[in-house]
């Protein structure tokens, strides 16, 4: 995934190390003073000043010893970068004053992630883009529990199902939240998990587990070898692995931003999405620091956002405490910090797309999704199975949720690993274990919207049903258009000024179906009664 520099001495330099463009390279540190604690005693960061006169501000991270790593990725493809060291500490020669040079150039691997670039939001903040500002259309999978629970070789087989199936997203708990769960910290065992901070359960964040974390390289390095995205949320607030007391809505807002600021420096320079605050209501005491956090060290503006509980216009159904609910799915919409709101349909299997469609008209305008909908198989095997996750998908697609869709799955959000294995209450409990979650019928549904929208412009496009005659329909007037039939029938299109081509997908076969080309006003009769999306416009990406 990355180059190394090791700086062997205070003061040594090495030779120019090459940087290509958008691929992770790495740089150590060595202190020559002794912390107490490494983690929390000092404050490390690296200026990079290279072409077009730009500066680039990346935080360093402490691995272990005596040791801090600082990782960035260039821009561009040629030019020379000049970088210097700071520490809080000034007279610790080995963090502070330490300078190097790096030198750019082109980008000669194969991950389409990195010939891309990383991400950022659109011109419209509609939709995530690469840096070369090519689309990034969120098909989002929801193995909250791989961090702590996954190893090289699980996480392996599950970045290559994933993959396959069209997902290029998925949502973690960087760390196991809940304060009260115990187990082994052998992750092969019913039960075990890895333990970020070794004081969670004590709810404070501050002895840090460095190998934990080195594990979690190596599990994210797996996924963006397989084209999926890390989304980071520092520390769960609502229910968590196990519902024992979570710490991420209680923690001290200063050791949670930290942590935050630890995750931007060490996987920050990769492509990756900050979840500040999820499963809650985004107004906990932790979250405004955290999104400034993101905004004041993350160089590169990756998407920050929001992931709510489902009682956004109606009470808890575990507390009579309103502050638990009616967050309308909009905290903090006007801040500068948040890039997407993401809605929770909770998991009572009910289909429920007014969310992203009053999300879609909130201004500022931020980016929209439905986060969370049921969950296939949680609970019993027969809830919300199959085709209603593809029909869920498309139906708040087509509402107005233009970011993506995420998908999710008993036994694999809370990472199972035997169908057998006990800890969960009845309601968010599935008899599959991740393994065996991950081959549920209703992901190849969710991952075929890939499929479909591959090769279109989707930058900015909104909610149009007004152009399809009332019916459920995404639109940039007279360039592209999606409407989504769901018993299929007929459809009017309005607002083109030219002729465009047109193609039937296929929602659940994930086949087109070729067709001509349309006129404004003029009726288009789907293939069948079945289910049919409609994608008139040009595939040029």
């Amino acid at each position: 995934m990355f180059g190394l520099v090791f700086l062997m001495g205070v003061g040594e330099r090495t030779q120019i190390m090459s940087a290509e463009q958008w691929k992770e390279i790495e740089i150590t540190l060595e202190s020559v003073s002794q912390y107490d604690n490494p983690y929390t005693d000092v404050d490390v960061h690296v200026v990079f000043s290279g072409p077009q006169q730009t500066d680039i501000r990346r935080p360093a991270f402490w691995d272990g010893e005596n040791v801090w790593k600082v990782r960035f990725a260039s821009p561009y493809d040629e030019g020379i970068w000049q970088w210097e060291s700071f520490s809080t500490n000034m007279d610790d020669a080995g963090l502070h004053g330490v300078r190097g040079e790096l030198k750019s150039e082109p980008y000669i691997g194969e991950n389409p992630l990195v010939q891309k670039g990383l991400l950022k939001m659109s011109d419209g903040k509609r939709n995530v883009v690469h840096a070369d500002g090519s689309p990034f259309f969120v098909i989002g999978d929801t193995p909250w529990a791989l961090p702590f629970r996954g190893t090289v070789e699980t996480v392996t087989r599950y970045a290559q199902n994933r993959q396959e199936r069209g997902f290029n997203t998925a949502l973690l708990m960087s760390v196991q939240p809940d304060r009260n769960a115990e187990g082994s910290r052998n992750r092969s065992e019913p039960g075990g998990f890895g333990v970020a901070f070794e004081d969670l359960k004590d709810s404070r964040l501050t002895q840090l587990n460095v190998e934990y974390f080195r594990q979690l390289d190596r599990l994210t390095g797996i996924l963006l070898d397989h084209g999926i995205v890390p989304v980071y949320n520092p520390v769960f607030q609502g229910f968590g692995w196990k519902g024992l007391s979570t710490l991420g809505a209680g923690a001290d807002p200063s050791e949670y931003s930290r942590y935050t600021k630890y995750l931007i420096a060490r996987y920050g320079a990769r492509h990756a999405m900050w979840l500040v605050s999820a499963d809650g209501t985004g107004r906990e005491p932790v979250t405004e620091p955290a999104g400034i956090t993101t905004h004041e060290w993350d160089a590169y503006r990756q998407p920050t956002g929001i992931h709510y509980s489902p009682f956004d216009d109606r009470s808890a159904n575990w507390t009579d405490d309103p502050g638990h609910a009616f967050h309308y799915n909009k905290s903090y919409q006007d801040a500068e910090w948040l890039d997407f709101q993401w809605a929770q349909t909770g998991h009572g299997g009910e289909h429920l797309p007014h969310k992203v469609y009053l999300m879609h008209d909130n201004k500022p305008t931020k980016a929209v999704a439905n986060g969370e909908p049921t969950y296939e198989q949680i609970n019993h095997s027969e809830h919300a199975t199959g085709w209603w996750q593809g029909h869920e998908a498309w139906l708040n697609i087509t509402s107005g949720g233009t970011m993506g869709h995420i998908y999710g799955a008993g036994g694999l959000w809370n990472w199972k690993i035997s169908s057998d294995e006990s800890g969960w209450p009845a309601w968010a409990d599935t008899e599959a274990a991740w393994h065996e979650a991950i081959e549920f019928e209703g992901s190849r549904y969710v991952g075929y919207v890939s499929h479909a929208l591959e090769g279109l412009d989707i930058t900015d496009i909104e909610r149009r049903h007004d152009l399809a005659n009332g019916e459920l329909a995404l639109a940039k007037p007279g360039e592209l258009y999606i409407v989504y039939l769901p018993e299929g029938g007929s459809v009017r299109l309005e607002g083109l000024s030219d002729p465009l081509p047109i193609r039937w997908f296929n929602p659940k076969t994930g086949k087109w179906v070729e067709s001509d080309i349309t006129e404004t006003g003029e009726v288009l009769h789907s293939p069948g009664p079945e289910p049919w999306v409609l994608i008139a416009g040009h595939h040029e990406l």
